[in-house]
């Protein structure tokens, strides 16, 4: 068994059996739709727990994310000091999990916390064809404003990997862009993780004009690992033909000091030259 969560979540399922609320693990499995020979390894330590079967018996059995993910609090209670939420999760008839996409008009009530019948009625679901996105749990965010440009522009949309409060500590890296779901809002920043330091992480604006601003770890409800940009088609050439100018532009200013500089010498060679006698 690999990880502390793994470890915590077999140390509740026995203190359920102890306690009575299931009569065996094979009857647990079953209450969760998990299969009991892969319930059986993550009791023996060979296996480690999922996020969807970790989902499942929060929800089924009032685990404490809290103490699963962090080992604070009480195993059975929804009332401890839980600074993330439980991730809902949408599958298809195979049983697949989907890309829940969370547009900007929705963004507000997502931040707020929507109830799984809720996002399944107003929030949109699909599939990508990459293999990439068939294993783990992946949302898509639209881009709203300025404040990451020219990396992320207005209307662009961002497919992103669920990250694991657990792994928030040491995995998320600084520099890269995250989407950072809050209990108010949802934001879209490049992050300087300071979590080992002092249990913050600073929210950094690619646009010069929004200042970088620190946020309690304790006000982070989700977050989510930028992966790919989803952006319109533009069928014009105007930022082709931009980009061009640019170039042009700055070739025409080297070659202007070229020639200057090339003069310059010429000068100073002419006037070193000794006249034959």
């Amino acid at each position: 068994m690999k990880h502390e969560v793994s470890q915590r979540y077999v140390e509740c399922i026995k203190r359920l059996k102890e306690e009575g609320r299931i009569r065996s693990f094979r009857q647990f499995a079953k209450s969760v739709d998990y299969l009991p020979q892969s319930l059986s390894e993550i009791m023996k330590g060979r296996r480690d727990v999922t996020i969807d079967l970790l989902y499942k018996t929060i929800g089924h059995y009032s685990l404490n994310p809290a103490y699963l993910f962090k080992g604070e609090g009480d195993p059975f209670s929804k009332s401890a000091n839980g600074d993330f939420r439980v991730v809902t999760l949408m599958v298809d008839s195979q049983g697949r999990e989907n890309i829940v996409h969370v547009p900007v008009p929705a963004q507000a009530g997502y931040a707020s916390g929507m109830d799984e019948k809720t996002m399944e009625s107003e929030l949109p679901a699909y599939t990508l064809p990459d293999y990439q996105y068939k294993g783990g749990t992946f949302r898509s965010f639209d881009v709203s404003g300025d404040s990451m440009d020219p990396v992320l522009e207005n209307g662009d949309k961002v497919v992103c990997s669920f990250v694991e409060p657990f792994y928030w500590k040491h995995s998320i890296k600084s520099g890269q862009v995250y989407v950072v779901v809050t209990c108010d809002d949802v934001l879209i920043k490049r992050i300087e993780n300071k979590i080992p330091i002092d249990g913050t992480l600073e929210l950094i604006s690619d646009n010069d004009f929004f200042r970088p601003y620190t946020l309690e770890i304790g006000e982070v409800k989700e977050i989510w690992h930028v992966r790919t940009r989803i952006s319109s088609f533009f069928h014009g050439r105007s930022r082709y033909s931009a980009q061009q100018e640019q170039i042009s532009s700055q070739r025409d200013i080297i070659n202007r000091q070229t020639k200057l500089i090339e003069s310059l010498e010429n000068l100073v060679r002419s006037k070193n030259e000794v006249p034959n006698e």
